[in-house]
């Protein structure tokens, strides 16, 4: 599997999903486009790389930034081969009555909006590369195992991912016949510094609060960051020819039970 010449574009590259994308795209010859709210992080995960990087730091729930983001792919390394729509936020357990209705909006201006303003931008410029050369594209949108199933005290994050499986599945048959394929991750926790922040904030206690998590997983465990990217790579990569439109969960059984 390689990205050899590829420019690859990545949402929330500063993250724990994110940094760890960014390096491993590189490693296997991507040229990267990082987005990043937190323009210092972004700068750091910049430095540590081996390849041809351009940056932009902004917020996804501007339209323009998006443009901005295909526009810079575009002048920097000519094309915009693969965009993963990977920035996002998430929810402290709560029963719905009891979330605010203003942090309910931001969420899901955040992990839905962001996610259509950034294919709104992405989408014509890789189907117009394609009628016009032939190359074909691929967007990858990263949802949650709790877009595919009902999640309690989780539900306007819940809402939010299940708009991007949605999203992701409505835009791939719209596309089909331009040469974008578009395809969405949903993994359940995985050992991020989010989930250690989460874990650490519950009332609970971190070692109930992880036990709660992982206690409906039959694998007994949360992710490692690795086995969601590598899962994101195979999504993007051109081998993967002739899947759209699917949603790949990473989540050690969890909706499967």
């Amino acid at each position: 599997m390689r990205f050899d010449h590829k420019t690859v574009l990545i949402s929330g590259a500063a993250g724990g999903f994110g940094s760890r994308m960014a390096e491993r795209f590189a490693d296997l010859g991507a040229n990267l486009v990082l987005s990043d709210q937190d323009a210092l992080a972004l700068q750091a995960v910049a430095d540590s790389l081996e390849c041809e990087v351009a940056l932009l730091a902004g917020d996804v729930t501007d339209p323009e930034h998006h443009h901005e983001l295909v526009d810079l792919a575009q002048a920097e390394f000519g094309s915009l081969d693969v965009a993963v729509n990977n920035a996002g936020i998430v929810q402290p357990m709560q029963r719905l009555p009891d979330t605010d209705p203003e942090f309910a909006r931001h969420l899901i201006e955040v992990d839905l909006m962001g996610v259509i303003y950034a294919m709104q931008a992405q989408l014509p410029a890789m189907a117009t590369r394609f009628e016009e050369e032939g190359t074909p594209a691929a967007i990858v949108n990263i949802a949650s195992a709790a877009g595919l199933v009902g999640s309690p005290f989780l539900a306007t994050y819940a809402a939010a991912k299940h708009g991007v499986v949605g999203l992701t599945r409505s835009a791939a048959a719209e596309y089909g016949r331009k040469g974008v394929r578009i395809n969405a991750i949903c993994p359940s926790f995985a050992n991020t510094a989010m989930l250690t922040d989460y874990l650490e904030a519950s009332p609970k206690g971190r070692e109930a609060a992880e036990h709660a998590l992982t206690r409906g997983i039959p694998m007994a465990r949360v992710g490692q960051v690795d086995e969601v990217v590598n899962t994101i790579l195979f999504a993007a990569w051109d081998g993967n020819s002739f899947m759209t439109g699917e949603t790949l969960s990473v989540d050690g059984g969890l909706v499967a039970v």
